[in-house]
């Protein structure tokens, strides 16, 4: 109401049956709930910094105390971006800023809540202009709480050797900057390959689709490569058959593969970690020890400088009842 924009509902729970949604939806149909909400938020300094903490707050509540978060900065942005997202007329934000108050949104929530929250820059696959900054914003940030660089959006979008994605990763490597790449989620095992040995993702997001060339994901069991597996999204983006009990992260468990279970899209999904945490309880048999493995492997595979990240995994052993590396 504040910046005169029209939202489909006039009060949250209006807001949130557009939004948000329970049954599988293409692809298409997912994305498009984010034409709903994001013309509202983008360039809205406020909200922007006001989201990044209520986040924090979220989490604290779901009992996190290690946090990673993922947006595109250009998709936030209604200045020095091109084309201007969701059909903004251009303002006075850039993705530089974006960074930056997210960056203090996080910091305030670490501050009054009392966990850590660290932030992933993404690529965009159809927007491989906007990579080069990406990778910049992630070098200038790198001590301030940006942790790393992803590439997200359409798998059939295929990065070649001359892309900008591929630049901007090749950077990232160059400087130290960690890099996970959406690969194998809904696209097809040669997508895992391109984030392994092209763009050198250190952990895929999703990864699913893995299991259909086994001689792959023997190598990447052997590479212990780190899946970041969110049980919940996939039944709803469709990634995975709807049947839990086969769902990939059953295998994973089964061959100690190194992923961790975390919340895709918390709002259009409207989940939080209990959600995905009790679908891989109810429908795999998940016990207390299996969570324990995967938490101990989500901290080991955090992008964390090494002396923080110690501290994370000590800080587990303890509320474990563990011995050190007896995971």
């Amino acid at each position: 109401r504040k910046r005169g924009v029209p939202l489909p509902g006039s009060t949250v729970d209006d807001l949130l049956k557009h939004v948000s949604y329970k049954t599988p939806l293409t692809l298409t149909q997912f994305l498009e709930k984010f034409n709903h909400y994001m013309p509202a938020i983008a360039g809205d300094r406020e909200a922007v910094r006001r989201i990044a903490y209520e986040l924090v707050e979220m989490k604290a509540k779901e009992g996190v105390i290690y946090v990673e978060v993922r947006y595109s900065p250009h998709l936030l942005a209604n200045c020095r971006v091109d084309p201007i997202p969701w059909g903004q007329t251009e303002g006075d934000l850039t993705p530089d800023e974006v960074v930056n108050l997210v960056n203090q949104g996080l910091q305030d929530g670490e501050r009054d809540f009392r966990i850590k929250a660290r932030s992933i820059l993404c690529c965009m696959r159809h927007m491989p202009s906007w990579s080069p900054e990406v990778v910049e914003l992630c070098k200038k940030y790198r001590n301030n709480s940006v942790v790393a660089i992803d590439l997200a959006g359409d798998e059939s979008l295929k990065v070649d050797n001359s892309s900008e994605h591929k630049k901007a990763y090749e950077e990232a490597e160059r400087c130290g900057i960690h890099r996970t790449v959406h690969a194998g989620e809904a696209g097809p095992p040669a997508m895992i390959k391109e984030a392994v040995y092209l763009l050198k993702a250190e952990r895929i997001g999703h990864g699913y689709h893995v299991l259909e060339d086994p001689e792959l994901y023997k190598e990447l069991l052997r590479a212990k490569m780190h899946f970041e597996v969110c049980p919940w999204s996939s039944y709803l983006t469709g990634a995975c058959l709807p049947d839990f009990g086969k769902h990939p992260v059953a295998q994973f468990r089964k061959d100690r593969a190194n992923y961790s279970i975390n919340t895709d899209d918390p709002l259009i999904f409207n989940s939080n970690i209990d959600k995905d945490y009790s679908i891989v309880k109810d429908y795999m048999g998940f016990t207390e020890e299996e969570f324990k493995r995967v938490n101990i492997n989500a901290a080991q595979s955090s992008f964390l400088p090494e002396k923080e990240k110690q501290e994370l995994l000590d800080t587990l052993y303890e509320a474990y009842g563990m011995v050190p590396n007896a995971s």
